[in-house]
């Protein structure tokens, strides 16, 4: 739950400064001319339009199991951040070579610098305070891991989404301050074009790597190692568990998980004892994670486990291939 709050205040500390700092550079761009800051107010209207959809996603994701949607919502929330790497993509970096390529084509003094250089500077300051809280977040969660390692494991997409987007914002902002003062002081207009399609790289880059952890997260990755290890470990400790084989995850959300547990039961045991010790781990299971939303228990042998796992990793290396 804090977890989860904590990451709900990140998205609307970005969605607070990014709707500022879109209206505030979308002035800019009127009063001066520029196309570079028309195109970082394309950007910045964009972000606050994702952080307006992770809120959706995540209210929708914290809906309660139905008839529907036996194992919750959650995927509700990767849906939505791929939506949003797709509106990055589409609206930011397509808007913002579209107006570069204008830009280069009939390039146009601009008037008014000043007034860039005011609205960066605040840009600057807001962005910067929304990276820096991204960031204290994401470092608290990603522990012992690299960044780009936490990256690509992290099973909840509001916080690096908001990380990704605010150091985009940040990238975007010195390259439209080197295309304003470059063309300003070198009488060079073509330069703030070229911005704009450096801001429009910039964007695709990074909605890219957004579409690509989400996609994972929307087809379904197994779970953190730790989540099957903590199932196993319950289970070999149970008295009616001959042997504890193995188990299969799946991240049904940032915090659901289904888990499946292949053992092999005590031969004495009868079909209601066998029933009492599936429900002491799942109820364990549960006690130890709070993540697991089900638990199921398939009976069989070491070696028919072994034969199953043999084969599904000789389809994958054949489908590979």
């Amino acid at each position: 739950m804090a977890e989860h709050s904590q990451s709900r205040f990140v998205v609307y500390v970005a969605l607070t400064g990014n709707l500022l700092i879109a209206l505030s550079k979308f002035i800019a761009a009127a009063l001066s001319g520029s196309s570079a800051m028309w195109s970082e107010g394309v950007h910045s209207t964009v972000d606050t339009i994702n952080e307006v959809l992770l809120l959706h996603g995540m209210n929708r994701a914290a809906m309660p199991p139905d008839r529907t949607h036996p194992f919750g919502h959650g995927r509700e929330l990767y849906f939505w951040s791929f939506v949003v790497a797709v509106l990055v993509l589409a609206l930011g970096a397509g808007v913002s070579c579209i107006e570069g390529i204008v830009e280069l084509r009939h390039p146009t003094p601009h008037a008014d610098l000043w007034l860039n250089y005011l609205i960066l500077a605040i840009a600057g300051v807001f962005e910067g305070t929304s990276w820096m809280i991204a960031l204290r977040d994401f470092r608290a969660r990603k522990g012992k891991l690299g960044y780009f390692q936490a990256f690509r494991q992290s099973k909840d997409p509001t916080t690096f989404t908001v990380l990704l987007e605010d150091s985009a914002a940040l990238l975007g902002l010195l390259i439209a301050f080197i295309g304003i003062y470059g063309g300003s002081v070198l009488h060079a207009p073509w330069m703030d074009g070229a911005a704009s399609i450096g801001i429009a790289l910039v964007l695709a880059t990074s909605a890219l790597l957004l579409a690509r952890e989400s996609k994972g997260l929307l087809l379904g990755e197994p779970a953190h190692p730790r989540v099957g290890e903590t199932i196993l470990a319950i289970a070999r400790k149970d008295p009616g568990v001959r042997s504890a084989n193995g188990v299969l995850t799946m991240q049904m959300g940032p915090h659901q998980v289904v888990a499946m547990l292949s053992a092999e039961f005590e031969d004495a045991l009868t079909t209601p004892e066998v029933e009492q010790c599936v429900n002491r781990m799942e109820r364990s299971a549960r006690e130890a994670d709070a993540s697991i939303v089900a638990l199921f228990v398939k009976p069989q042998t070491a070696e028919t486990w072994r034969a199953r796992r043999k084969a599904l990793e000789q389809e994958g290396n054949a489908s590979l291939s």
